[in-house]
């Protein structure tokens, strides 16, 4: 399928590994120019060289500035003044009890999940409307449907970024711009892998990944971690015309481990 991406360009944060940098890759696969972000310039330029090791006429800029400040935000605006898709996937998480949940750990999810998003998209979805033509993609999750115990901010902060990308939809109405929300659920990044191999210490990767699925996430459908490039598929065809009628959505991609019907 020809996703007609060749004239956007395209600004994903945090996409310097994990979830971000397969939206990344998928997007230049499609013909996009995207702007790699990461909070330091070693590792935007290493996750340049990663897609051009498979796509070497890739086009890609790269930008250096954490997305999670408000001087970061300034910075990539200043360095990237208008964009046609803008990913916020940008996101941090921790497993602390609740009753060990400080004011400030609440306060830095906020400001990093979802001051990130509100800040940048307050900025490019001005333009978007203005020229009738973008997509907005938050990257929100599973927890944001199934809230877990043991991150009760994190999952906060997920169900808000829902209300925002849904309030911000309802600017579009009877444009050519959409905002949607897409939910991954757990997906093998190298964090992820990290934070289940904590869990599981001493066990095989392979093991500690089963056993992360059938006992932290048993109503999984699928039984198994995502892959991030599956992540990045769904975000790029929510990013083309062929999805122009998918707007205000809420996507899940946590492969049927919400139990409900809608």
């Amino acid at each position: 399928m020809q996703l007609d991406l060749q004239n956007k360009t395209a600004l994903v944060t945090a996409s310097s590994g994990g979830i971000g940098l397969e939206i990344a890759r998928s997007l230049a696969a499609e013909g996009a120019q995207v702007v790699i972000n990461g909070r330091s310039q070693a590792s935007v330029d290493q996750a340049i060289a990663n897609i051009r090791a498979d796509q070497p006429d890739a086009r890609l800029l790269g930008i250096a500035a954490d997305a999670g400040t408000e001087a970061g935000c300034a910075a990539l605006i200043s360095q990237l003044p208008e964009a046609d898709i803008l990913v916020n996937n940008l996101g941090i998480y921790e497993a602390v009890g609740f009753f060990e949940e400080s004011d400030a750990d609440w306060q830095r999810l906020f400001e990093v999940n979802i001051m990130s998003g509100v800040r940048l998209a307050r900025h490019y979805l001005q333009g978007m409307l203005q020229q009738d033509s973008g997509r907005v993609v938050f990257i929100s999750s599973e927890s944001g449907l199934s809230p877990a115990p043991e991150m009760a901010h994190y999952s906060a902060t997920k169900t808000m970024q829902l209300g925002i990308s849904r309030s911000l939809a309802e600017l579009t109405k009877g444009t050519q711009v959409t905002v949607n929300a897409v939910l991954p659920g757990p997906t093998l990044t190298d964090n992820v892998e990290k934070f289940i191999q904590d869990v599981f210490p001493g066990t095989a990767p392979a093991e500690a990944q089963r056993r992360f699925i059938a006992e932290n996430r048993p109503t999984s459908l699928i039984g198994r971690l995502i892959d991030p490039r599956e992540i990045g598929d769904i975000v790029t065809f929510i990013c083309s015309a062929r999805a122009a009628i998918i707007n205000g959505a809420t996507i899940r991609a946590e492969g049927g481990l919400v139990r409900t019907a809608f």
